[in-house]
């Protein structure tokens, strides 16, 4: 029997690693295909663990690049996309929102043009049977709560920075090209991710790895904007569970049911790393910076996941305290992997080995 080829797009990255590895480790039967194009995000020492495995193969090369993408699907007749490649730091695209757009919005259609051109010459009718392409998104197309409320599937789409309106402008065209072509499409909408492999610019690692030096530990505004964390772990098992068994055309939300504060996540982040640096409690909390609120900056984002609960059979396994100290303990125990990460030496070990083919 011939292997199921399956592209990862952006695999490389932070919950993309993740998911590479849970499908490379759980799925021998695959041939996981992991297409990154080495941003400042993407550290394929992510995946020293698996990267060499025998149904394991890394691509680089970039979703804005739509000839080679004809090129690579007609490589490896893919028989599903799970696609994580994004631009998706929020900081970052108030600096510059045209990349965002190329790569969240072109590269997405892009990747929509090439599998919905391969799988129709592969399959006759072009009924695209046993094919899906499956996109993840993030929470913040829909905007921002009050006080009260969850987000679920059939929320409104009300994006504030050019970073959420170009996640909401491909999940639109995503689902375009379902209610148009008839292409096989599963969504997913996300809370944030914490856990292992994360860029030092989001909130949890930046704080972890300031805390541990003695730098300032910035927090935007008087830090009352709520999120809700997931594991990233628990993330990566959900998406296993939507892309074997979603149901084409569905969106499915994705959330820890952990509520936070960025202040009181940041005081329980000082409290944690006092207690395993052996410092007097108190010590990290000094580092607190309180810097000009973000523009744009939504107050709160809660996720309702009770469709893929009910659904779909999936839940959370950790919650946030637990979550946040196997998180910690990563980090004091990977110092070497955060130090090359922040001096940009991860660069210089792996991308200048692969050219775009």
């Amino acid at each position: 029997m011939n292997k199921k080829h399956i592209l990862i797009t952006g695999g490389a990255g932070f919950i993309g690693s993740h998911v590479v590895r849970r499908f490379v480790k759980s799925y021998p039967e695959y041939n996981i295909i992991n297409l990154d194009k080495l941003t400042y995000a993407g550290n394929l020492a992510n995946l020293r663990d698996i990267e060499n495995a025998a149904n394991y193969r890394f691509v680089k090369g970039d979703i804005c690049d739509a000839s080679f993408l004809q090129e690579l699907f007609s490589t490896y007749h893919f028989d599903g996309v799970i696609h994580l490649a994004a631009e998706s730091h929020v900081d970052r695209s108030i600096s510059n929102p045209m990349e965002f757009i190329m790569t969240n919005v072109v590269g997405t259609v892009n990747l929509l043009n090439a599998a919905r051109e391969s799988w129709s010459r592969l399959l006759s009718g072009g009924d695209f049977e046993n094919k899906r392409f499956y996109h993840i998104s993030t929470d913040e197309v829909y905007g921002s709560l009050g006080e009260t409320g969850f987000f679920t599937e059939d929320t409104k789409y009300d994006p504030h920075s050019p970073y959420s309106a170009s996640k909401a402008s491909s999940d639109h065209m995503v689902r375009a090209y379902h209610d148009t072509y008839g292409l096989p499409v599963v969504i997913s909408n996300c809370s944030n991710n914490y856990g292992s492999f994360h860029f030092p610019e989001k909130l949890i690692p930046l704080a972890i790895n300031n805390i541990c030096n003695n730098k300032p530990v910035p927090v935007y505004g008087k830090g009352e904007n709520i999120r809700d964390w997931l594991f990233v772990e628990d993330h990566a098992v959900a998406i296993d569970v939507i892309y074997h068994y979603g149901k084409n055309g569905e969106t499915y939300n994705i959330g820890g049911h952990n509520e936070w504060k960025n202040i009181d996540l940041i005081q329980l982040l000082c409290k944690i790393l006092d207690r395993k640096l052996g410092r007097p409690e108190g010590t990290s909390a000094q580092l607190i910076t309180y810097v000009k609120d973000r523009a744009g900056h939504d107050l709160r984002y809660a996720i309702d996941s009770s469709k893929l609960q009910r659904e779909l059979g999936w839940k959370p396994s950790l919650q946030f305290e637990e979550g946040l100290e196997k998180t910690v303990d990563w980090y004091l125990a990977n110092k070497k992997w955060m130090d090359e990460v922040t001096s940009g030496e991860y660069q210089n070990y792996y991308q200048n080995q692969y050219d775009l083919r």
